[in-house]
């Protein structure tokens, strides 16, 4: 396993408080979370790190006004980084205060997102 169990337990806390209705999923080597089908935020071991970051999707508008917070680092998976996603190192989400700010600004996000069109399962090949 790749992420936090118990920051998993933890996301899915506030939200199911906050009466929010989620799915999550195991993907990109982590824990996804989803609301209305677009992804929401994510927690990961990140190698290069060395240690659990949570991936929050939050928007260009909230990026600009929060990416100079000594907890956040730009989520860089390829080597550049994507505008309106944030990594936040684990002392950022310590309380579960700090946790719900920036689960907020995903879920003020979520809205505006678009989500990812279905992949189409491959019919299987006629003989």
């Amino acid at each position: 396993m790749a992420y936090d169990e118990f920051t998993a337990e933890r996301i899915g806390n506030i939200l199911r408080d906050k009466n929010i209705v989620f799915t999550e999923r195991n993907m990109m080597g982590g824990r996804i979370f989803f609301v209305d089908d677009k992804m929401l935020c994510g927690i990961h071991i990140d190698k290069k790190y060395g240690d659990q970051l949570l991936m929050a999707r939050i928007g260009e508008a909230a990026y600009e006004k929060v990416i100079d917070k000594s907890e956040c680092l730009p989520m860089d998976f390829t080597g550049r980084p994507m505008r309106g996603y944030i990594f936040v190192i684990p002392e950022g989400i310590d309380m579960d205060s700090d946790l719900a700010y920036w689960l907020d600004l995903c879920l003020e996000f979520n809205p505006l997102a678009k989500a990812s069109p279905r992949k189409k399962k491959k019919a299987p090949k006629k003989k």
